[in-house]
């Protein structure tokens, strides 16, 4: 369930993925304002690209998508933790909690890197197996990121060619697991 949490809380600023400085908090149980202590108390552990500081406009931006709680109270505009910042962060704070959600980020991470990677060589190859082989994966991977509570127990793939236009559908059959 972890996973799913922290994947919703990935979004795309500057064009880099990130999460929020106060979902950070959240994640690992602390205030916002510790999170920013602790990238300030180590500006070595934070190289450019690490944190991402959003502007007011893209701050406005986010305020008017979202109506989050922490989002609303603040006054500054947030920073934003890329993938590397996260895991500086996680260095830095030490409980079993912060563990558990480091592990729940790395993994999270890692699965969307493998979908984008996945989607990519899909779009890149003609080799029809290939495709339906990484068209499974993919569904395996959305599915494992949305939803970590259940496992597979089948899957099922329809190619339909409709005039010159192709529809792919993959579906992944998932249950609760024991």
């Amino acid at each position: 369930m972890i996973l799913q949490k922290i994947e919703e809380k990935i979004i795309l600023i500057q064009g880099k993925h990130i999460i929020l400085d106060s979902d950070v908090a959240e994640f690992y149980g602390v205030e916002t304002k510790r999170i920013n202590e602790a990238v300030k108390n180590n500006p070595d552990k934070f190289p450019e690209g690490y944190i991402v500081q959003l502007t007011e406009k893209e701050f406005e931006n986010l305020r008017s998508k979202f109506s989050t709680t922490s989002l609303m109270k603040s006054r500054i505009a947030p920073k934003g933790f890329s993938e590397k910042g996260l895991y500086m962060i996680a260095t830095i704070l030490k409980s079993p909690k912060a563990t558990e959600t480091t592990i729940g980020i790395i993994e999270t991470f890692a699965k969307v890197r493998e979908l984008s990677r996945s989607i990519v060589e899909m779009s890149e190859t003609s080799d029809k197996k290939m495709q339906k082989t990484l068209m499974q994966r993919s569904g395996e991977l959305i599915s494992d990121v949305l939803s970590n509570d259940y496992q597979t127990v089948g899957t099922e793939t329809t190619i339909e060619l409709n005039l010159s236009v192709l529809k792919v559908k993959h579906t992944v059959k998932k249950k609760p697991k024991e």
